[in-house]
């Protein structure tokens, strides 16, 4: 079994910052491709960003390109989003995930943190 823990989330300003943490324990063998996501009221949840194992490729929404940057630290076990610029419409519990490559399918996630943008 894998175990994600989120940590990072809270209440900021628009134009603020924010950096997420995901730690990653338990069965986290090679080759895991890293994902966040966001799930705001109302709304389906969404894909924000993803990095592949060991970390050369990344992958964004349109919706953050530019202001948010997803990192992981492998031997830390430990998956990053630092969001810039935030903007009210970020606000969202924001939720790690976890898939063995090349499977297109998350099978791990974590208990989400929020992130609540005020304007």
């Amino acid at each position: 079994q894998v175990q994600l823990v989120e940590s990072g989330g809270g209440l900021v300003q628009a134009g603020g910052s924010l950096r997420l943490s995901c730690a990653a324990s338990g069965r986290t063998s090679k080759n895991n491709d890293m994902g966040w996501f966001r799930q705001a009221p109302g709304k389906e949840r969404e894909f924000v960003a993803a990095i592949n194992w060991p970390g050369g490729s990344t992958y964004y929404a349109d919706s953050v390109k530019g202001r948010f940057t997803i990192s992981r630290d492998n031997a830390k076990g430990t998956v990053y989003l630092q969001m810039n610029s935030l903007k009210p419409e970020d606000t969202a519990v924001y939720y790690c995930a976890l898939k063995r490559a090349p499977s297109q399918t998350y099978n791990y996630w974590g208990q989400g943190t929020q992130v609540t943008v005020s304007s």
